[in-house]
């Protein structure tokens, strides 16, 4: 999907209105951002800590396997994205504190926090929506446009992104050496990473032995040698169940953010020489707000404001509230679509469009038909 490009004029007013907005934003950025993430860390530190603690208990009852569950799958989900996600793009560097800080944060995720960085912090918000460029629009698996070709593996795409949905936190993880090829695929290809395969192999390992150790093997066992070796199983299916919660909702988080049915996509040359006009007004087009509650807005780590989050990626999330207005009354102004809505609703056209693009279109039915005659 593609559009036109206003004048360039128009986009220079546009670019000059959005920096106006950025600018009295992180003038405000102080104490009040700081206490706010240290209060979200604090409670996000208090429901692992108490989750893992309440698992005990199902030695009585196995309700509290449950409770306990789900109290770690929602510090696992402000982990993700309120905490780290936000401080991996380096929006509380400015308060100077080693624990969170931008370039060192690790997650409780398997994927690792470096290769992260690489692909959605500069890849993905400096090309998005790019298709040959940015490889998180559809992660490599899935076709949400006819930009790509049709291929007969798309009609099962669905139970793709299923998968993909259940297995999120591995698919990041996974999503940079895909890319890269690293353990199978073609022989030569465009490298992106100034990473050697070796060491990008090596860091997945890695990160991967930490978290399955902790959550499937660690805290089951302390718990089994303690009270008994049936405890082992309950402790590692709540785990199990509180990665789940975490992968379904950033999930579906990420691709109401991303793949709704108004999001657009763009050709390489059409953004060769791109004005920081240009990129702001690609990064409106290729994003999608949802609204919601004050509890929604941070459990999704203010993702809800994905267009604000693309066009100022740095800034403290606590920030994308006050500023969504502002930047919607400017897209009115300027006659710039502003993609926003509730959050199943955003959520239908996701479903819809990887449904859409499953299908071949009829020339391309075709043309398959005629390739295999």
């Amino acid at each position: 999907m593609t559009t036109q490009i206003p004048s360039a004029e128009t986009l220079e007013s546009f670019k000059q209105d959005l920096d106006q907005i950025r600018d009295e934003a992180m003038a405000k950025v102080g104490e009040e951002d700081a206490r706010y993430i240290r209060r979200v860390v604090r409670v996000q530190r208090l429901l692992d800590i108490g989750g893992r603690a309440i698992m005990v208990a199902g030695f009585f009852h196995w309700i509290w396997f449950l409770v306990g569950g789900v109290m770690l799958g929602i510090a696992k989900i402000l982990d993700n994205m309120e905490v780290g996600h936000n401080i991996m793009h380096g929006a509380y560097d400015f308060m100077n504190d080693p624990h969170l800080n931008g370039t060192n944060f690790e997650w409780d995720n398997v994927c690792d926090g470096q290769s992260w960085r690489r692909t959605h912090n500069f890849e993905h918000h400096t090309y998005t929506n790019i298709i040959g460029k940015d490889r998180d629009f559809g992660y490599d698996l899935l076709r949400l446009s006819d930009d790509t070709p049709w291929k007969p593996r798309f009609k099962n795409q669905f139970f793709w992104y299923v998968g993909l949905s259940v297995f999120f936190q591995w698919g990041v993880a996974y999503h940079e050496l895909i890319g890269e090829r690293v353990f199978f695929g073609k022989k030569k290809v465009n490298r992106n990473s100034h990473v050697s395969k070796v060491q990008l192999a090596k860091d997945f390992f890695s990160k991967i032995r930490k978290s399955v150790f902790r959550d499937y093997l660690f805290y089951p066992a302390v718990v089994g040698v303690i009270l008994g070796w049936p405890m082992f199983f309950g402790v590692l299916l709540a785990n199990m169940l509180a990665n789940l919660i975490r992968n379904l909702w950033a999930s579906t988080i990420i691709f109401c953010g991303h793949f709704t049915e108004d999001a657009h996509t763009f050709d390489e040359r059409e953004c060769e020489n791109e004005t920081r006009g240009q990129w702001y007004y690609r990064q409106i087009l290729g994003s999608s707000d949802f609204e919601g509650s004050k509890v929604v807005h941070i459990l999704s780590g203010h993702l809800s404001r994905q267009i604000e989050h693309h066009l100022f990626p740095d800034m403290p999330s606590y920030r994308y509230n006050e500023v969504a207005a502002k930047v919607q009354a400017v897209c009115e102004k300027y006659d710039i679509p502003y993609n926003t809505g509730t959050l199943w609703g955003q959520y239908k056209t996701v479903v819809q469009r990887v449904l859409q693009y499953s299908k071949p279109t009829a020339e391309e039915k075709a043309a398959f038909k005629q390739a295999r005659a």
